[in-house]
């Protein structure tokens, strides 16, 4: 039996890895992407799923979130107030583990929602969006995105794909020079235009200008053929997915596996200590032990 398991985990994550056109070019790489871990979870979005399975989605498929780029002028005021407070930042502390290494390349976030209820800090400071998101149940999670000038996202895919992402424009430099890229195709944002993607393909961004880019970003749930495919969804969200909630301020609500997170980031730290003194023992015992988890999950027994 452990063989069977182990058998669909590699063919569903040789299929992750080279689904669309662009792909992590070092073999190691691939390996070691974090998407192997939820390939046959993901490949029963893929194969449920009721938009196609391509870079980009039509907004057509989406009609009830017109009702944001609607009213993008109203969200627009409310991130400016944000940005000129200072609120959409990157966090000091290690308790976002989605997002953790943007934040190196310059990337900027506030939270509005994310897999639950409203963040308090964005009920109290940014009332007009969160009413206007909670009449969307289809969205999952919200923030404020900031790209400024001269950040950038290196190529990645996110590991889950439960929900699709959406971007509605709202502070941009309205440029070709600040775009994302997505399985080799290039979108260029613009103030009060909306885009959908799979953000499950490998894609990239980058803000080659002198002004911000601010985005309202949301993570709408994948539109599926089957409804226990829906409530597998909903369950692994409210159960995995809203636990990498955390604060904008002090006093918002931090899920439990951003709590672990920053322990676990101490022993990643030592490991790229040790990777930089001596990296062919570092790979050795980093693959020891995938060998070793690979062993205990399905050969064990």
């Amino acid at each position: 039996m452990g063989i069977v398991i182990f058998s669909i985990f590699v063919i569903c994550a040789v299929y992750v890895q080279f689904r669309g056109r662009v792909r992590h070019q070092k073999l190691t790489r691939r390996l070691t992407d974090h998407s192997n871990l939820l390939a046959p979870i993901n490949c029963l979005f893929y194969g449920f799923s009721a938009v196609k399975n391509r870079p980009y989605l039509n907004l057509d498929d989406f009609p009830e979130l017109a009702l944001l780029q609607d009213n993008w002028q109203v969200i627009r005021e409310e991130a400016l107030g944000l940005h000129e407070q200072s609120e959409i930042k990157a966090s000091k502390d290690l308790d976002d583990l989605g997002f953790n290494s943007f934040f190196r390349t310059g990337w900027k976030r506030f939270y509005l929602s994310w897999y639950g209820d409203p963040v308090a800090s964005a009920r109290a400071l940014c009332p007009k969006t969160c009413e206007l998101l909670a009449k969307l149940p289809n969205v999952k999670g919200a923030m404020f995105a900031m790209l400024p000038p001269g950040a950038r996202l290196v190529k990645h895919r996110d590991p889950y794909a439960g929900s699709l992402r959406y971007h509605l424009g709202l502070v941009t430099p309205n440029s070709e020079d600040c775009y994302i890229d997505v399985d080799g195709e290039k979108y260029h944002w613009r103030d009060g235009e909306a885009v959908m993607f799979d953000e499950t393909y490998i894609h990239y961004a980058e803000n080659k200008t002198d002004q911000n880019r601010i985005v309202l970003f949301l993570d709408v749930k994948r539109p599926v053929t089957q409804a226990w495919v829906d409530g597998f969804n909903h369950l692994f969200s409210r159960a995995v997915v809203s636990a990498t909630v955390t604060k904008n301020l002090p006093g918002d609500k931090v899920g439990w596996l951003n709590r672990v997170f920053g322990r676990v980031y101490k022993v990643r730290s030592l490991g790229k200590k040790l990777k930089a003194y001596n990296a062919r023992l570092y790979y050795t015992l980093q693959y020891g032990l995938y060998l070793l988890l690979i062993y205990t999950l399905f050969f064990s027994r």
